[in-house]
């Protein structure tokens, strides 16, 4: 999904059978209100079918001698006779039908709207709780843009291709045979007539879809890879205005973009013969129910009154039957997005919760890496054959050159990753055997580029425990040598961070991220090159409160400086995935110098 797609590739869709059950399973739940909008629209049908009823009264009745057909005659009150009373019960009967049907029209839309709401935000908060499942493979191998746009954009397709394109098809049906229903009745020819049309519009319409929804997929691709551009650019400001690439970056944008506007107005094209194509044919129909009208009129067959009847009722014909055709060709964008939210869910969980997982409520901290060996996607393997147990409460640095695995070591021990072979054990028990969410709350977190979020000091800390108090608050800041700083700034703990904690100095942002881990516990503590990007005044303070931080706890220190592992019981040295050493610090506790 990360490149380009050109336009007019040809994509995989979907079966349709597939497609349309994976519709209706997200519409299920709201069925009730599905059914009361398609009741309230199926009232539009019999409004329709009186609104030239006033006319025919109008020509036949008052302005000719034509008796009133005897279905109104039995509706109307007896003391309504003469031309001039009759003028104007076909005046109140067009006000009141058009009345009817506009409040029909609204009540229709904001219950439409409103389900259509909800449901696109169901689809949303499920497509975002599966990307959240998805594995940092998935996301590192074709970016977060993708997900972003499938997300913000193509959930809303589901509302388009059911609330709006089926309800409003189904409706069009219904309208289209009981004005066919009505025609007949009053001239069997004429209805015959007006239906030669319809085969010609069904061919249209399924020559349409199959040569465009493909080509909607490619635009839906195009646009997201245009997304991407600009969300790295602007993630990457600092860079790109550091080394003068503005327009190198608008250039790019520009070439990503300016395919999908290529792609966007071809398919306009498409869309504008299509519609060319529907109205010609709708219009030779009436043409030729108009002409065949008039013969009828003059042999005494229709009355003029039928025959204005009659061609109101066509129109009425024809505005389903375009409408049919409209939705179907305009759905095939909204079915091209549909595939792209089922495709997305149906992307496989690479990190699974076993059934019968078990519990964990507190470890004790022995972890033991048994012939772990990892890659990614079927690459050349990151590790390769690493064991090492390492006691409770002990502290384990980890070295090597950049690329030997030690990232993707770590990453193993919170499970962001299962290892390709082998396995890594928690207190004598398999990781994968445990309740996801347990072994994570074991484990507090510190990485080489702490993650703030877009809110205060005080929510990014509490952000490992979302219901501590101010007073925890404060202590794990205390702890992380951070209460200082943050009580000197304008707000405290209130003041915001800004995005990605830009707002903030790098050692004033590890220090929120150590009081994050402060604040969350665990028995394990996980800690990657945190104090890389500071400067040595810095480094000292994120120094002496890691140490604090590390007490008590199996700790997993990566660093490249050795000061940084000057306090950890023993030393692991990785190199192309591999342990090459094991060394025990001077003075290190019995276990440290066992550590296998």
């Amino acid at each position: 999904m990360s490149a380009a797609v050109a336009p007019g590739t040809q994509t995989r869709t979907m079966p349709g059978r597939r497609l349309w059950r994976c519709l209706l399973a997200e519409v299920r739940p709201f069925w009730r209100q599905v059914l009361v909008i398609l009741l309230l629209d199926l009232l539009a049908t019999p409004l329709l079918l009186l609104s030239p009823v006033p006319i025919k009264i109008a020509v036949d009745n008052v302005l000719g001698d034509k008796p009133l057909p005897s279905y109104l005659d039995r509706l109307l009150p007896d003391a309504v006779t003469g031309s001039d009373r009759l003028l104007f019960v076909a005046a109140v009967l067009q006000v009141a039908v058009v009345l009817l049907f506009q409040l029909q029209q609204l009540l229709s839309y904001g219950l439409r709207t409103r389900t259509g709401e909800a449901l696109t935000q169901t689809v949303r908060d499920k497509l975002f709780a599966h990307a959240q499942r998805l594995s940092l493979v998935r996301h590192e191998a074709k970016g977060s843009t993708d997900s972003v746009y499938r997300i913000q954009y193509d959930a809303m397709a589901v509302q388009r291709v059911t609330v709006e394109g089926v309800l409003t098809t189904l409706v069009a049906s219904v309208t289209l045979v009981t004005t066919i229903a009505v025609i007949a009745a009053l001239d069997w020819q004429l209805a015959l007539v007006g239906l030669l049309v319809s085969p010609l519009l069904v061919f249209l319409t399924r020559g349409y879809r199959v040569r465009v929804r493909p080509r909607y997929r490619d635009v839906k691709e195009i646009e997201s890879d245009a997304m991407r551009v600009v969300q790295e650019a602007l993630a990457g400001l600092r860079v790109v205005k550091a080394f003068g690439q503005e327009d190198g970056e608008r250039a790019r944008f520009g070439r990503r973009s300016g395919a999908g506007v290529h792609a966007r107005v071809s398919l306009a094209w498409a869309e504008g013969w299509f519609g060319l194509l529907v109205n010609l044919v709708t219009a030779l129909g009436t043409a030729a129910v108009l002409y065949l009208g008039v013969r009828h009129v003059q042999s005494g067959a229709l009355t003029l009154g039928e025959l204005l009847m009659v061609v109101a009722y066509l129109s009425q014909l024809y505005s389903p039957l375009r409408t049919i055709s409209r939705k179907a060709a305009s759905a095939q964008t909204s079915l091209a997005s549909a595939e792209r939210v089922f495709e997305f869910l149906d992307e496989p969980v690479d990190v699974h919760q076993r059934s019968g997982a078990r519990r964990l409520t507190r470890a004790t901290g022995l972890v033991e890496l048994d012939r772990v060996s990892m890659s990614y996607a079927g690459g050349p393997a990151v590790l390769s054959d690493v064991s090492v147990r390492v006691e409770p409460g002990m502290h384990l640095g980890i070295r090597g050159v950049t690329g030997a695995g030690k990232t993707t070591l770590v990453s193993l021990l919170i499970r962001f990753y299962d290892p390709t072979s082998g396995r890594i054990l928690l207190d004598g028990t398999d990781l994968r055997d445990y309740r996801l969410a347990d072994l994570r709350s074991q484990v507090a977190v510190a990485l080489q580029e702490p993650t703030l979020f877009s809110t205060s000091i005080a929510e990014n800390i509490r952000y490992a425990r979302p219901h501590a108090s101010m007073r925890e608050v404060v202590a794990a800041a205390d702890q992380a040598d951070a209460h200082g700083f943050i009580t000197r700034l304008p707000h405290g703990y209130d003041t915001p961070v800004g995005e990605r904690g830009m707002r903030l100095s790098g050692g004033e942002r590890q220090r929120i991220s150590l009081a994050r881990a402060f604040l969350k516990g665990g028995r394990i503590l996980v800690l990657d090159e945190p104090t890389s990007s500071v400067d040595v005044a810095t480094e000292a303070r994120i120094l002496e409160a890691m140490k604090r931080l590390m007490e008590g706890r199996t700790s997993f220190l990566i660093a490249h400086r050795p000061s940084t592992l000057a306090d950890c019981d023993a030393c692991l040295e990785l190199a192309h995935g591999r342990v090459v050493g094991v060394q025990a610090q001077p003075g290190a506790p019995a276990p440290a110098r066992g550590l296998s």
